[in-house]
């Protein structure tokens, strides 16, 4: 009786411990240290933090950018520029929200091309949590579309480099 007890009493914690995680959902985004440098370009990224984007990486990795453009080359050909990295491994993406300047969910977020606000490279993707934050901002500073991450692909990436 102890023996089988004992048996579902360790099937229960393991469960536990695997459902915990699975709740716990995506670690908060993160705050980079002043040396981190973005895989892409290079760039020291703290110095942008207007700009920072992450992806975080079910091994606990977290890879920094100075825009969302660098950050959607990495995330699309991953093992060119950490060789092993997948993109069925990350878990989190975050980018910065352009009004609040909050992290927020890059893959929620609203994405503005082709306006008149520039990034550290140049043209970017302006991000946002809301649409209608989006549509204003689109308006203001004379931006082309409003994306989904969904609609970001590796050849509107190339077109805006």
């Amino acid at each position: 009786m102890k023996k089988s007890c004992l048996s579902v009493c360790c099937v229960y914690l393991i469960l536990l411990s695997v459902f915990s995680a699975a709740w716990a959902g995506p670690p908060a985004p993160s705050k980079p240290e002043a040396r981190e440098k973005c895989p892409v370009c290079g760039m020291f990224v703290a110095k942008y933090p207007d700009f920072l984007a992450q992806t975080v990486f079910k091994d606990g990795k977290v890879f920094f950018f100075d825009g969302v453009k660098d950050m959607m080359k990495f995330i699309f050909r991953p093992d060119r520029y950490s060789p092993g990295r997948k993109v069925s491994d990350m878990i989190a993406v975050y980018v910065t929200d352009y009004y609040s300047m909050a992290p927020i969910d890059g893959r929620r977020a609203f994405y503005v091309i082709g306006s008149d606000v520039y990034g550290p490279m140049g043209r970017e993707l302006i991000p946002f949590q809301m649409k209608n934050e989006a549509g204003e901002f689109l308006r203001d500073h004379k931006g082309k579309r409003i994306l989904t991450f969904g609609e970001i692909s590796p050849e509107l990436i190339r077109k805006i480099d």
